[in-house]
């Protein structure tokens, strides 16, 4: 009996798998809100109704395709804040990190960029949600480090913020850099925009408890 239920069990895990990489696959070229749920059952050979016995809805689909994209996020997070080295490293490091989340997992990150004010509200709220929690662990990790002493735990959050967007912004500037012949010039600008951006926040960091930036 328990092998049957194994069996099942693995069979029913399978077909999940197959419907979320379905419909990751069909989201390369649209939004979740023009999405059909048949249109993703036939994708994988299934019939309508055995959809219903892994997702409520093709919106409870979408929400768990946003915890798996945005929860393999968490260790490239991880390693970016606990970066060491002198600024200049943590920078070329984070974005040589983005990149290569990019390259893994590129539906993954189309995902976000085109949902995350996307026409479904409970995936925008999912997606908030989600990012509310990347940038509370990166408030954490920055109330640790010594340019950090003396911030609020309002400003230390307002500081995770920038860093949490401006990771997106840089993975959905990677995600369009053309294939061919001028991906690496493109790839090259791109990193150079990214490494701007930060040094410019890092500027800031430095130098919010001075004059007006405290006072704020």
């Amino acid at each position: 009996m328990s092998h049957t239920l194994n069996v099942r069990q693995a069979q029913k895990q399978k077909t999940r798998r197959a419907l979320l990489d379905a419909a990751l696959e069909l989201l390369e070229g649209q939004s979740l809100s023009s999405l059909g749920l048949r249109e993703v059952t036939r994708a994988v050979g299934v019939a309508p109704t055995a959809f219903y016995r892994h997702f409520r809805s093709v919106e409870d689909l979408g929400v768990a395709l946003v915890e798996e994209a945005l929860g393999s996020l968490h260790p490239m997070i991880r390693t970016i804040v606990s970066a060491t080295g002198d600024g200049e490293e943590r920078i070329t490091r984070a974005i040589e990190l983005i990149a290569g989340h990019v390259d893994a997992h590129p539906a993954h990150v189309r995902f976000i960029a085109r949902e995350r004010h996307g026409g479904v509200r409970s995936v925008r709220e999912a997606i908030r949600e989600q990012l509310a929690l990347f940038a509370e662990e990166v408030a954490e990790a920055l109330a640790e480090d010594p340019v950090s002493a003396g911030w609020s735990e309002e400003d230390l959050l307002m500081l995770a913020q920038l860093y949490v967007d401006q990771m997106l912004v840089t993975a959905s500037l990677f995600l369009e850099v053309p294939e061919g012949a001028a991906e690496a010039g493109t790839r090259e600008r791109v990193f150079r925009v990214a490494a701007r951006r930060l040094r410019l926040i890092g500027i800031g960091r430095e130098h919010w408890l001075e004059g007006v930036g405290g006072g704020v």
